[in-house]
């Protein structure tokens, strides 16, 4: 516990501020295991209504995406503009917040604060497991849409694509409300501190924001600060910057690539239901991937466990068995780019290669958000908030000109050559994966936030090695936010550099 002497002039005893190490056992990453475990129902019904919606009003069906592309576009800003908050308000209250936003067609927090959830629950050695299950959720939850949308534009009419996903979204924001703790460490933390005051545990005992009331810690400019945060972090953090592009660029070439599904299908003449049932495949990927993750992930302990000093074994192994399965990017594409020709040739070629690229997708999902987690831990809602951002917005982008595209470019064999140009691109992502694997620790150095982190990382606790604070803290401001620590024109703040390894430390003492 670290004592202040605020209320030293009145009289009062010196406030005594209540640490992770003193309250380890009531935090999240204490919960039992069924309050760890969820799922995302993430579900887009709105391409399979386009028919309806462009004869109902009048428009062209490529008029009609338009509005796909808006709540991408609104997505993809959500996550940036709102999941920073998570960090300061709790995760839970933006989480509702965002499942309101979003249920009503509005800008929305996405995953980033989901993502942020692991860091405050599971420590960084133990984050792997949790993590794949949260992206197969996601990216698993994703091919439902279309799979359920083929039954409702084949049997219902076009706005049951709407009061589908407004009626699991209504459902998802109870069951949230009900069933889902706060989770956010320092939020915690007060409640904590709140509880022993009343029992009169601890008379003096406060949690880390009570000390300094919100209106405090934050003045106008901070509050700036605070929204802008992942946006700062990524355009100044080479390892944000790099992974979400990586990430974002992956999942708009499979996001154009399955845009062609209708094209291609449609000339074995499958009828709306078949092509729903197309996206099978790519969930078989999806499981194979998962299931792929899991020796990876042993063999990674293992690896984070008999090299603790070794920072390249605690971050870059992360991304080890993605150096294997994101060539399944390059491949599937082509694969599928030549298969995709409609008869003689059988369209179960088409499905392999969707399958692989499953594998990759998730496997580049999967790996990054493991890394940014890692290496920003309590400011990963922040961080992934980049990588999500990247990932719907270029797919928002592409959404209007995804049709054109397979059907201008190429003369006859306008699908095989337009699926070939997005393999061309692959080659270079797959390239970039290698890339950050082996200079991952040169990307580190260069980006301060996660430099700061992994110096106030801890080693002492038992059983908890190599602990992440739960807040980033300046040594001269010691109740200062990361808002603050990293405003490019505050002077005011010195993040300390070395890396404690004392065992006889409190680990609050860093913060």
């Amino acid at each position: 516990m670290t004592t202040t002497g605020e209320g030293n002039e009145s009289g009062e005893a010196d406030r005594i501020e209540l640490k992770e190490e003193d309250a380890y056992d009531e935090l999240g990453f204490s919960f039992p295991t069924w309050k760890k475990t969820s799922m995302n129902f993430n579900t887009s019904l709105y391409s399979n209504g386009l028919a309806g919606i462009s004869a109902e009003f009048g428009v062209s069906e490529q008029a009609a995406r338009v509005g796909a592309a808006i709540f991408l576009i609104t997505y993809a800003f959500g996550c940036e503009l709102w999941a920073p908050w998570s960090e300061e308000f709790g995760r839970k209250p933006v989480l509702q917040m965002y499942l309101g936003l979003v249920t009503y067609g509005l800008s929305s927090a996405g995953g980033s604060v989901t993502l942020g959830m692991i860091a405050d629950i599971f420590e960084a050695n133990e984050q792997q497991y949790a993590v794949a299950y949260i992206v197969f959720s996601s990216v698993g939850g994703s091919i439902l849409g279309p799979i359920i949308g083929g039954f409702v534009e084949a049997y219902l009419d076009w706005r049951w694509a709407i009061w589908i996903q407004l009626i699991f979204g209504g459902f998802a924001q109870i069951v949230h409300l009900l069933l889902v703790p706060e989770t956010r460490t320092t939020i915690l933390l007060d409640r904590i501190a709140k509880k022993r005051r009343k029992s009169g545990q601890s008379a003096n005992i406060y949690g880390p924001d009570e000390l300094e009331p919100f209106f405090k810690r934050f003045t106008f400019k901070e509050l700036l600060w605070t929204w802008i945060r992942p946006f700062r972090m990524f355009l100044t953090e080479p390892i944000v910057l790099a992974l979400s592009l990586l990430s974002g660029f992956s999942d708009a070439l499979i996001f154009m690539q399955i845009q062609s599904f209708a094209l291609v299908y449609k000339q074995w003449g499958f009828s709306s239901v078949q092509i729903g049932l197309s996206f099978i495949p790519i969930g078989l990927g999806y499981v194979i991937a998962w299931i792929s993750f899991i020796p990876a992930i042993r063999r990674n302990k293992a690896q984070r466990e008999r090299n603790p000093d070794n920072d390249h074994a605690q971050y870059e192994s992360r991304l080890w068995w993605l150096l294997f399965t994101a060539p399944c990017l390059p491949i599937g594409l082509i694969i599928f780019a030549w298969t995709s020709g409609g008869p003689p040739i059988h369209w179960i070629g088409t499905m392999v290669g969707s399958a692989i690229i499953g594998i990759a997708n998730y496997s580049i999902y999967m790996a990054t958000i493991d890394y940014m987690i890692c290496a920003y831990g309590p400011y990963s809602a922040s961080a992934t908030g980049g990588n999500g951002w990247s990932r719907d917005f270029l797919a928002g982008v592409l959404t209007v000109p995804a049709t054109p595209f397979y059907t201008n470019i190429g003369g006859a064999r306008h699908l095989e050559i337009a699926s070939t140009i997005l393999f061309a691109i692959s080659l270079v992502l797959v390239c970039a994966v290698y890339t950050i694997y082996y200079y991952g620790p040169a990307l580190r150095k260069r980006s301060p936030f996660a430099e700061s982190l992994a110096s106030t990382s801890t080693d002492e606790a038992p059983g908890h090695p190599r602990r992440r604070v739960s807040r980033l803290l300046s040594e001269e401001y010691p109740h200062a936010s990361i808002a603050q620590v990293g405003a490019p024109t505050s002077t005011r703040d010195t993040v300390p550099r070395v890396r404690n390894r004392n065992p006889g430390r409190n680990a609050g003492d860093g913060r």
